[in-house]
Protein backbone atom coordinates (compact mmCIF):
# COMPACT_ATOMS: atom_id res chain seq x y z
CA UNK A 1 0.00 0.00 0.00
CA UNK A 2 2.50 2.53 1.11
CA UNK A 3 6.03 2.55 0.72
CA UNK A 4 8.61 4.75 3.17
CA UNK A 5 11.97 5.57 3.38
CA UNK A 6 12.39 2.93 0.46
CA UNK A 7 11.36 -0.17 2.38
CA UNK A 8 9.42 -1.05 5.14
CA UNK A 9 10.99 -1.24 8.44
CA UNK A 10 10.07 -3.28 11.49
CA UNK A 11 11.49 -1.66 14.70
CA UNK A 12 11.48 -3.05 18.49
CA UNK A 13 8.15 -3.01 20.14
CA UNK A 14 9.68 -0.31 22.52
CA UNK A 15 13.03 1.25 22.77
CA UNK A 16 13.62 4.70 20.27
CA UNK A 17 13.89 5.11 16.92
CA UNK A 18 16.07 3.46 14.48
CA UNK A 19 17.82 4.89 11.34
CA UNK A 20 17.92 8.22 12.48
CA UNK A 21 20.48 10.39 10.66
CA UNK A 22 22.52 13.12 12.27
CA UNK A 23 22.08 16.80 10.95
CA UNK A 24 24.69 18.07 9.25
CA UNK A 25 26.38 22.15 9.76
CA UNK A 26 25.68 23.06 6.22
CA UNK A 27 22.81 25.87 6.78
CA UNK A 28 21.14 25.20 3.25
CA UNK A 29 20.49 21.47 3.72
CA UNK A 30 17.69 19.91 3.70
CA UNK A 31 17.96 16.43 4.43
CA UNK A 32 14.67 14.22 3.91
CA UNK A 33 13.74 11.57 1.94
CA UNK A 34 11.17 10.94 -0.49
CA UNK A 35 9.09 7.76 0.20
CA UNK A 36 8.43 6.20 -3.25
CA UNK A 37 5.36 4.91 -4.11
CA UNK A 38 2.01 5.88 -2.48
CA UNK A 39 1.75 8.86 -1.02
CA UNK A 40 0.61 8.51 2.83
CA UNK A 41 -2.47 10.93 3.59
CA UNK A 42 -1.59 11.50 7.42
CA UNK A 43 -3.93 13.65 9.49
CA UNK A 44 -2.01 15.85 12.22
CA UNK A 45 -4.20 16.83 15.56
CA UNK A 46 -2.66 18.93 18.11
CA UNK A 47 -5.04 21.20 20.82
CA UNK A 48 -5.21 24.76 20.31
CA UNK A 49 -3.48 25.16 17.32
CA UNK A 50 -1.20 27.43 16.41
CA UNK A 51 0.38 28.49 20.30
CA UNK A 52 3.03 30.17 21.25
CA UNK A 53 5.01 27.15 21.94
CA UNK A 54 4.07 24.81 18.72
CA UNK A 55 6.98 26.08 16.66
CA UNK A 56 8.20 22.22 17.63
CA UNK A 57 5.13 20.82 15.90
CA UNK A 58 5.12 22.98 12.57
CA UNK A 59 8.55 22.33 12.31
CA UNK A 60 7.90 18.55 12.24
CA UNK A 61 5.24 19.02 9.62
CA UNK A 62 7.33 20.62 7.89
CA UNK A 63 9.81 17.75 7.90
CA UNK A 64 6.67 15.24 7.01
CA UNK A 65 5.80 17.54 3.77
CA UNK A 66 9.06 17.46 2.86
CA UNK A 67 9.71 13.46 3.22
CA UNK A 68 6.24 13.17 0.63
CA UNK A 69 3.13 12.95 3.70
CA UNK A 70 0.43 14.98 2.72
CA UNK A 71 -0.39 16.19 5.77
CA UNK A 72 -4.09 17.70 6.63
CA UNK A 73 -3.78 20.02 10.07
CA UNK A 74 -6.72 19.54 12.36
CA UNK A 75 -7.11 21.15 16.01
CA UNK A 76 -9.83 21.48 18.61
CA UNK A 77 -10.26 24.98 18.40
CA UNK A 78 -7.88 28.00 18.05
CA UNK A 79 -5.86 29.83 20.77
CA UNK A 80 -6.37 32.82 22.59
CA UNK A 81 -5.62 35.65 20.31
CA UNK A 82 -2.90 37.14 22.69
CA UNK A 83 -0.63 33.45 22.49
CA UNK A 84 -0.68 33.55 18.26
CA UNK A 85 2.46 34.81 17.72
CA UNK A 86 4.39 33.15 15.03
CA UNK A 87 4.76 34.19 11.43
CA UNK A 88 3.42 31.51 9.99
CA UNK A 89 0.54 31.37 12.53
CA UNK A 90 -2.11 33.10 9.59
CA UNK A 91 -0.85 30.12 7.15
CA UNK A 92 -1.24 27.61 9.95
CA UNK A 93 -4.88 28.42 10.70
CA UNK A 94 -6.03 28.51 7.04
CA UNK A 95 -4.92 25.25 6.17
CA UNK A 96 -6.25 23.51 9.91
CA UNK A 97 -9.77 22.00 10.55
CA UNK A 98 -10.86 23.07 13.64
CA UNK A 99 -13.30 20.22 15.15
CA UNK A 100 -14.59 21.94 18.19
CA UNK A 101 -15.94 25.14 16.69
CA UNK A 102 -18.97 24.37 14.71
CA UNK A 103 -22.56 23.31 15.85
CA UNK A 104 -23.31 21.16 18.82
CA UNK A 105 -24.29 18.18 16.90
CA UNK A 106 -26.05 15.49 17.65
CA UNK A 107 -24.29 13.49 20.68
CA UNK A 108 -27.08 10.72 20.63
CA UNK A 109 -26.71 9.91 17.40
CA UNK A 110 -22.52 9.31 17.97
CA UNK A 111 -23.05 7.49 20.77
CA UNK A 112 -25.73 5.17 18.88
CA UNK A 113 -22.19 4.84 16.11
CA UNK A 114 -20.05 3.53 19.15
CA UNK A 115 -19.11 -0.50 19.17
CA UNK A 116 -18.56 -2.16 20.99
CA UNK A 117 -20.87 -1.30 24.50
CA UNK A 118 -17.96 -2.40 26.89
CA UNK A 119 -15.62 0.49 25.78
CA UNK A 120 -17.87 2.18 28.67
CA UNK A 121 -16.09 0.44 31.12
CA UNK A 122 -13.77 2.99 31.03
CA UNK A 123 -15.75 5.67 32.11
CA UNK A 124 -14.46 7.67 35.57
CA UNK A 125 -16.48 9.50 36.97
CA UNK A 126 -18.48 12.37 35.81
CA UNK A 127 -14.96 14.35 34.22
CA UNK A 128 -15.14 11.06 31.51
CA UNK A 129 -18.85 11.69 31.12
CA UNK A 130 -18.04 15.46 30.54
CA UNK A 131 -15.37 14.94 28.53
CA UNK A 132 -16.71 12.16 25.90
CA UNK A 133 -19.85 14.58 26.15
CA UNK A 134 -17.37 17.50 24.29
CA UNK A 135 -15.66 15.06 22.59
CA UNK A 136 -18.52 13.25 20.58
CA UNK A 137 -19.33 16.06 17.80
CA UNK A 138 -16.11 16.79 17.17
CA UNK A 139 -14.96 12.78 16.80
CA UNK A 140 -17.84 12.79 14.72
CA UNK A 141 -16.59 15.59 12.54
CA UNK A 142 -12.80 14.07 12.60
CA UNK A 143 -14.60 10.59 10.36
CA UNK A 144 -16.05 13.33 7.90
CA UNK A 145 -12.77 15.25 7.18
CA UNK A 146 -11.12 12.09 7.06
CA UNK A 147 -12.87 10.40 4.53
CA UNK A 148 -13.42 13.25 2.61
CA UNK A 149 -9.71 13.25 2.17
CA UNK A 150 -9.23 9.31 1.81
CA UNK A 151 -6.71 9.67 5.57
CA UNK A 152 -6.52 6.54 7.12
CA UNK A 153 -4.70 7.22 10.13
CA UNK A 154 -4.11 10.59 12.56
CA UNK A 155 -1.26 11.34 14.88
CA UNK A 156 -2.07 13.12 18.09
CA UNK A 157 0.28 15.15 19.77
CA UNK A 158 -1.73 15.41 23.10
CA UNK A 159 -3.29 12.52 25.61
CA UNK A 160 -5.90 15.05 26.43
CA UNK A 161 -9.09 15.34 25.22
CA UNK A 162 -7.58 15.73 21.33
CA UNK A 163 -6.88 11.52 22.07
CA UNK A 164 -10.57 10.85 23.32
CA UNK A 165 -11.51 12.63 20.20
CA UNK A 166 -9.48 9.73 17.99
CA UNK A 167 -9.92 6.95 20.18
CA UNK A 168 -13.89 7.50 19.85
CA UNK A 169 -13.82 8.80 16.23
CA UNK A 170 -11.87 4.88 16.04
CA UNK A 171 -14.57 3.34 17.81
CA UNK A 172 -17.52 4.69 15.49
CA UNK A 173 -15.31 3.64 11.92
CA UNK A 174 -13.20 6.26 11.75
CA UNK A 175 -9.32 6.31 10.85
CA UNK A 176 -6.66 4.59 13.12
CA UNK A 177 -4.46 6.75 15.48
CA UNK A 178 -1.31 7.14 17.13
CA UNK A 179 -0.66 8.86 20.21
CA UNK A 180 2.59 11.35 21.53
CA UNK A 181 3.11 11.92 24.98
CA UNK A 182 4.62 15.02 25.83
CA UNK A 183 4.65 15.22 30.18
CA UNK A 184 3.60 12.88 33.06
CA UNK A 185 0.09 10.84 32.10
CA UNK A 186 -1.88 12.79 35.00
CA UNK A 187 -1.61 16.17 33.70
CA UNK A 188 -4.09 15.08 30.34
CA UNK A 189 -7.35 13.97 31.94
CA UNK A 190 -9.02 10.44 32.64
CA UNK A 191 -9.75 7.60 30.44
CA UNK A 192 -6.02 6.79 29.74
CA UNK A 193 -6.75 3.23 29.57
CA UNK A 194 -9.28 3.60 26.95
CA UNK A 195 -7.38 6.07 24.79
CA UNK A 196 -4.36 4.13 25.10
CA UNK A 197 -5.97 1.20 24.15
CA UNK A 198 -6.64 1.82 20.80
CA UNK A 199 -4.03 3.29 19.71
CA UNK A 200 -2.13 1.62 16.68
CA UNK A 201 1.36 2.66 18.18
CA UNK A 202 2.70 5.76 20.61
CA UNK A 203 5.56 7.99 21.06
CA UNK A 204 7.29 9.55 24.12
CA UNK A 205 9.54 11.96 24.28
CA UNK A 206 11.76 10.83 27.28
CA UNK A 207 12.80 7.44 29.10
CA UNK A 208 11.82 8.90 32.08
CA UNK A 209 8.29 9.10 31.13
CA UNK A 210 8.06 6.25 28.98
CA UNK A 211 9.10 4.29 32.74
CA UNK A 212 6.27 6.02 34.25
CA UNK A 213 3.82 4.72 31.50
CA UNK A 214 4.75 1.79 31.56
CA UNK A 215 4.17 1.40 35.36
CA UNK A 216 0.54 3.82 35.40
CA UNK A 217 -0.84 2.46 32.09
CA UNK A 218 0.69 -1.28 31.77
CA UNK A 219 -1.20 -3.79 29.57
CA UNK A 220 -3.64 -0.64 27.94
CA UNK A 221 -0.20 0.54 25.81
CA UNK A 222 0.07 -0.73 22.08
CA UNK A 223 2.49 -3.37 21.36
CA UNK A 224 4.77 -0.70 19.34
CA UNK A 225 5.89 2.04 21.58
CA UNK A 226 8.67 4.37 20.92
CA UNK A 227 10.97 7.09 23.07
CA UNK A 228 11.11 9.53 20.66
CA UNK A 229 12.42 13.15 21.32
CA UNK A 230 11.15 16.65 20.20
CA UNK A 231 13.70 18.21 18.21
CA UNK A 232 14.39 21.90 16.42
CA UNK A 233 15.53 22.61 12.65
CA UNK A 234 19.55 23.32 13.16
CA UNK A 235 19.60 24.60 9.77
CA UNK A 236 17.55 27.32 10.89
CA UNK A 237 18.44 27.91 14.74
CA UNK A 238 22.20 28.38 13.81
CA UNK A 239 24.63 31.48 14.75
CA UNK A 240 26.85 32.55 11.29
CA UNK A 241 29.05 34.67 13.50
CA UNK A 242 31.51 33.05 16.57
CA UNK A 243 29.81 33.12 20.06
CA UNK A 244 31.05 35.85 22.51
CA UNK A 245 31.19 35.29 26.60
CA UNK A 246 30.26 37.63 28.29
CA UNK A 247 32.64 40.73 29.39
CA UNK A 248 32.44 42.67 32.65
CA UNK A 249 32.46 45.75 31.21
CA UNK A 250 29.74 45.05 29.02
CA UNK A 251 26.31 44.55 30.56
CA UNK A 252 25.12 40.75 30.85
CA UNK A 253 23.09 39.63 28.44
CA UNK A 254 20.64 36.71 29.79
CA UNK A 255 17.65 35.17 28.02
CA UNK A 256 14.55 33.30 28.80
CA UNK A 257 11.65 31.71 26.66
CA UNK A 258 9.01 30.02 27.98
CA UNK A 259 4.87 30.24 28.47
CA UNK A 260 4.73 32.64 31.51
CA UNK A 261 3.62 29.59 34.42
CA UNK A 262 4.85 28.92 38.19
CA UNK A 263 6.41 25.65 37.36
CA UNK A 264 8.69 27.75 34.61
CA UNK A 265 10.69 29.27 37.40
CA UNK A 266 10.49 32.86 36.13
CA UNK A 267 10.45 34.33 39.67
CA UNK A 268 13.15 31.85 40.27
CA UNK A 269 15.75 33.28 37.31
CA UNK A 270 14.53 37.00 38.91
CA UNK A 271 15.81 36.26 42.75
CA UNK A 272 18.89 34.98 40.94
CA UNK A 273 19.43 38.22 38.91
CA UNK A 274 18.73 40.31 42.33
CA UNK A 275 21.46 38.22 43.34
CA UNK A 276 23.90 38.96 40.91
CA UNK A 277 22.83 43.00 40.78
CA UNK A 278 23.55 42.73 44.31
CA UNK A 279 27.07 41.87 43.83
CA UNK A 280 27.70 44.55 41.35
CA UNK A 281 26.69 42.96 38.62
CA UNK A 282 25.05 44.41 35.49
CA UNK A 283 22.70 41.91 34.67
CA UNK A 284 19.76 42.64 31.78
CA UNK A 285 17.41 39.75 31.29
CA UNK A 286 14.77 39.26 28.80
CA UNK A 287 12.28 36.81 29.15
CA UNK A 288 10.00 35.96 26.58
CA UNK A 289 6.86 33.81 26.83
CA UNK A 290 3.22 34.52 27.73
CA UNK A 291 0.59 33.09 30.32
CA UNK A 292 -2.14 30.81 28.91
CA UNK A 293 -4.57 33.57 29.83
CA UNK A 294 -2.80 36.14 26.73
CA UNK A 295 -1.15 38.28 29.50
CA UNK A 296 -3.84 38.41 32.07
CA UNK A 297 -3.17 35.29 34.33
CA UNK A 298 0.57 34.92 35.83
CA UNK A 299 2.28 37.77 34.11
CA UNK A 300 0.71 40.31 36.49
CA UNK A 301 2.27 37.89 39.34
CA UNK A 302 5.77 38.34 37.52
CA UNK A 303 5.32 41.81 37.21
CA UNK A 304 4.22 42.50 40.23
CA UNK A 305 7.32 40.24 41.59
CA UNK A 306 9.24 42.15 39.06
CA UNK A 307 8.37 45.48 41.12
CA UNK A 308 8.60 44.33 44.47
CA UNK A 309 12.56 43.32 43.71
CA UNK A 310 13.29 46.47 42.28
CA UNK A 311 14.48 45.31 39.01
CA UNK A 312 12.35 47.34 36.65
CA UNK A 313 15.91 48.42 35.04
CA UNK A 314 17.54 44.84 35.02
CA UNK A 315 13.86 42.36 33.68
CA UNK A 316 12.03 42.49 30.75
CA UNK A 317 8.96 40.32 30.00
CA UNK A 318 8.41 40.20 26.05
CA UNK A 319 4.84 38.22 26.45
CA UNK A 320 4.74 36.07 23.30
CA UNK A 321 7.18 36.68 20.35
CA UNK A 322 8.02 35.15 16.80
CA UNK A 323 10.04 32.13 16.86
CA UNK A 324 12.28 34.82 14.64
CA UNK A 325 12.76 37.03 17.56
CA UNK A 326 13.24 34.41 19.98
CA UNK A 327 16.19 33.80 17.41
CA UNK A 328 17.50 37.26 16.84
CA UNK A 329 17.26 37.48 20.95
CA UNK A 330 19.17 34.15 21.41
CA UNK A 331 21.99 34.64 19.05
CA UNK A 332 22.94 38.53 20.44
CA UNK A 333 22.46 36.50 24.74
CA UNK A 334 25.46 35.53 26.71
CA UNK A 335 23.76 32.78 28.33
CA UNK A 336 20.56 31.05 28.42
CA UNK A 337 18.11 29.91 31.39
CA UNK A 338 15.39 28.25 32.20
CA UNK A 339 14.79 27.76 36.25
CA UNK A 340 11.57 24.92 35.20
CA UNK A 341 10.78 23.34 38.84
CA UNK A 342 9.43 20.52 36.01
CA UNK A 343 10.20 19.76 32.50
CA UNK A 344 9.10 16.86 30.39
CA UNK A 345 11.99 17.66 28.26
CA UNK A 346 12.24 21.33 26.78
CA UNK A 347 12.47 22.80 22.98
CA UNK A 348 13.41 25.53 24.81
CA UNK A 349 16.74 24.39 26.19
CA UNK A 350 17.46 22.86 22.67
CA UNK A 351 16.79 25.78 20.65
CA UNK A 352 19.41 27.77 22.57
CA UNK A 353 21.51 25.08 22.51
CA UNK A 354 20.76 24.80 18.86
CA UNK A 355 22.00 28.56 18.55
CA UNK A 356 25.41 27.88 20.08
CA UNK A 357 24.56 29.32 23.45
CA UNK A 358 25.44 28.23 26.83
CA UNK A 359 23.17 27.03 28.60
CA UNK A 360 21.57 26.48 32.00
CA UNK A 361 18.60 24.29 33.19
CA UNK A 362 17.10 22.49 36.28
CA UNK A 363 18.02 18.84 36.83
CA UNK A 364 14.37 17.69 36.84
CA UNK A 365 11.81 15.69 34.66
CA UNK A 366 13.33 14.86 31.81
CA UNK A 367 15.68 17.46 31.05
CA UNK A 368 19.12 15.69 31.97
CA UNK A 369 18.23 13.49 29.18
CA UNK A 370 18.78 16.74 27.04
CA UNK A 371 21.69 18.79 29.06
CA UNK A 372 24.46 16.39 30.67
CA UNK A 373 25.54 18.71 33.29
CA UNK A 374 28.82 20.23 32.86
CA UNK A 375 29.43 18.30 29.44
CA UNK A 376 27.06 19.90 27.08
CA UNK A 377 25.21 22.64 29.66
CA UNK A 378 24.90 23.52 33.17
CA UNK A 379 21.96 21.94 35.90
CA UNK A 380 20.88 23.17 38.74
CA UNK A 381 18.43 22.13 41.71
CA UNK A 382 14.88 23.50 41.00
CA UNK A 383 13.92 26.18 43.02
CA UNK A 384 16.73 27.22 44.19
CA UNK A 385 17.93 30.90 43.18
CA UNK A 386 21.14 30.50 45.18
CA UNK A 387 22.42 27.77 43.14
CA UNK A 388 21.49 29.77 39.60
CA UNK A 389 22.69 32.80 40.55
CA UNK A 390 26.29 30.73 41.07
CA UNK A 391 25.96 28.69 37.84
CA UNK A 392 25.58 32.00 35.97
CA UNK A 393 28.15 33.56 37.62
CA UNK A 394 30.83 30.55 36.99
CA UNK A 395 29.82 31.25 33.06
CA UNK A 396 30.72 35.03 33.62
CA UNK A 397 33.73 34.64 35.19
CA UNK A 398 34.88 31.47 33.11
CA UNK A 399 34.34 32.60 29.27
CA UNK A 400 36.35 29.68 28.23
CA UNK A 401 34.02 26.99 29.97
CA UNK A 402 31.15 29.40 28.45
CA UNK A 403 33.08 28.76 24.90
CA UNK A 404 32.99 25.21 25.43
CA UNK A 405 29.54 24.77 26.34
CA UNK A 406 28.16 26.71 23.85
CA UNK A 407 29.89 24.58 21.80
CA UNK A 408 29.35 21.34 22.77
CA UNK A 409 25.53 22.44 23.18
CA UNK A 410 24.93 23.16 19.37
CA UNK A 411 26.85 18.96 18.94
CA UNK A 412 24.33 17.54 21.40
CA UNK A 413 21.45 18.63 19.21
CA UNK A 414 23.15 18.50 15.65
CA UNK A 415 23.46 14.32 17.00
CA UNK A 416 20.30 13.67 19.15
CA UNK A 417 17.95 16.24 18.79
CA UNK A 418 17.15 17.48 15.10
CA UNK A 419 13.48 18.64 14.06
CA UNK A 420 13.53 15.63 10.86
CA UNK A 421 13.75 13.11 13.71
CA UNK A 422 10.45 12.88 14.64
CA UNK A 423 8.44 13.19 11.41
CA UNK A 424 10.68 10.32 10.26
CA UNK A 425 9.95 8.21 13.39
CA UNK A 426 6.24 8.92 12.98
CA UNK A 427 6.65 7.80 8.93
CA UNK A 428 8.40 4.69 9.56
CA UNK A 429 6.34 4.05 12.38
CA UNK A 430 3.01 3.70 10.05
CA UNK A 431 5.21 1.83 7.57
CA UNK A 432 5.79 -0.91 9.76
CA UNK A 433 1.82 -0.88 10.64
CA UNK A 434 1.10 -1.04 6.60
CA UNK A 435 3.86 -3.86 6.63
CA UNK A 436 1.42 -6.01 9.42
CA UNK A 437 -1.57 -5.66 7.16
Amino acid sequence: MFAFLGARQWLRPQGACASIPKMTEKPNEKQSMTPKGDTVKLGYLIPQFPGQTHIFFWREISGLEAMGADVTLMSTRRPPSGLISHDWSDHAIARTSYLGEYGAGSVLTSLLHLRPWHWWRDIEGLSSIRDILICLPAARRMIAACRARNIKHVHVHSCGRAALIAALAQKMGGPSYSLTLHGPVSDYGPMQGFKWRGASFGTVITEKLLSEIRRDIGADLPDRLVVQPMGVDTNDLRRDTVYEPADLKEPIRLFSCARLNVVKGHQDLMAAVRILVDQGLNIQLDIAGEDDDGGNGFHNDLAARLHDLGLQDHVRLLGAISAQKVHEHLLKTHIFALASWHEPLGVAYMEAMSCGVPTIGTNAGGVPELIRDGVDGVLTPPQNPEALADAILVLIRNPDRAKTLAAAGRARILDRFHSNIGAECILTQIAALVGQK
